[in-house]
């Protein structure tokens, strides 16, 4: 049905950035609502931001100020820049988009954030 593939994860230092992208495969991008959600070892899964097909962007507390989603329609693509990376972000980053009343998530790319 549809394909989510993200990249751009890896080791940055504490303070650092990082940008992730993620490709859907769908013959129509433009109208769903997509988001990116992370999951640490041991941790549930958490939704840390979120983009509406008019663009319209929410975001957790603890990444508000930091992180920036945002979507290319054309791409077929959505992104997160995470600027003033923490350790506490360290997590498997995955997107998501919303069909009907049913989310699907891609694999994930690691993001570990340590000195």
């Amino acid at each position: 049905q549809v394909q989510l593939v993200e990249s751009g994860g890896g080791l940055v230092q504490p303070g650092g950035s990082l940008r992730l992208s993620c490709a859907a495969s769908i013959s129509i991008f433009s109208i769903y609502d997509m988001g990116w959600g992370r999951q640490a070892p041991g941790k549930q899964r958490e939704l840390v931001a979120t983009i509406t097909s008019a663009g319209s962007t929410n975001y957790v507390d603890s990444v508000k100020g930091r992180f920036t989603i945002s979507r290319d329609n054309a791409k077929k693509t959505v992104y997160l820049q995470m600027n003033s990376l923490r350790p506490d972000d360290t997590a498997v980053y995955l997107c998501n988009i919303k069909l009907g009343s049913t989310t699907y998530w891609g694999q994930g790319t690691q993001v570990t954030v340590s000195s």
